[in-house]
């Protein structure tokens, strides 16, 4: 068994592969972070990532795969599962050693890995597209906060920029510390420096005058429209898990 550590990017998962076939290796667990001494009679490679091996790698699973499956690749990757790596290398290997088309073989442990993992993230960015409550700052541009379970945000950026083409807006990711910004033109990702007493959820001080005003009209809407004799909090629950409640204007 050989333990491969790569830098956690798509290109340095590829350039994994290279190596895999380049050194004819059978047995294999790639991992994240940075490369370390190994143990006694422990196999560890330091893989560095090559563009120009990626590139290779890329070129011939577009030979063997759809456009659509080889993103679905990259999306899988994207999500920064813990250590869903080795089912994407897996699915890679099997693509190429096959001599069929393998993206509906669902027999195989990595094609369902790969498609559960895509269902997964795929309702994850449906929440997310759902769930996301702005606040209006004082600078006019509406700022959202949200903890998504998988790494979604760059899936969001078409549907937010479809949807509020006319505003400057901000969905910030509090667990990966890093968002998306629209200017009106353009979407650009950023990372925001919080002091040690304020947090990406501190917005009481910046928001703008009339804010705190719509938010109170939203929740005497919310509660207005609710019917008690029908409440069902378990299919409430099942539609809207708890852990989105922090960041619903109408949770507050």
């Amino acid at each position: 068994m050989y333990t491969l550590v790569y830098d956690g990017t798509f290109e340095g998962l590829l350039t994994a592969v290279f190596e895999i076939y380049e050194r004819k290796l059978l047995h294999v667990k790639l991992i994240k972070g940075e490369w370390r001494a190994s143990a006694l009679f422990e196999e560890v490679l330091e893989i560095i990532t090559d563009e120009n091996r990626a590139n290779r790698v890329l070129r011939g699973l577009r030979k063997r795969l759809s456009v659509a499956c080889v993103q679905r690749l990259y999306i899988a990757h994207m999500a920064e599962m813990e250590n869903e790596e080795n089912a994407i290398v897996g699915f890679i290997r099997y693509a190429f050693d096959a001599d069929r088309n393998i993206e509906e073989d669902y027999g195989n442990k990595y094609v369902m890995r790969i498609s559960e993992i895509i269902k997964m993230v795929r309702r994850e960015k449906h929440r997310m597209e759902a769930f996301v409550r702005f606040q209006k700052l004082k600078d006019e541009t509406f700022y959202s906060a949200v903890e998504p379970d998988f790494n979604v945000l760059p899936l969001l950026i078409r549907h937010f920029k479809d949807r509020y083409a006319d505003q400057k807006w901000m969905i910030y990711d509090i667990k990966r510390r890093y968002g998306i910004y629209y200017d009106l033109h353009d979407t650009q990702y950023i990372s925001l420096d919080f002091s040690e007493t304020s947090k990406p959820t501190d917005t009481i001080t910046i928001v703008s005058h009339d804010e705190l005003m719509y938010q109170s009209l939203w929740k005497n809407y919310f509660s207005s429209t609710n019917i008690v004799s029908r409440k069902n909090t378990k299919l409430h629950l099942r539609h809207i898990p708890k852990r989105y409640w922090r960041h619903l204007t109408e949770k507050f």
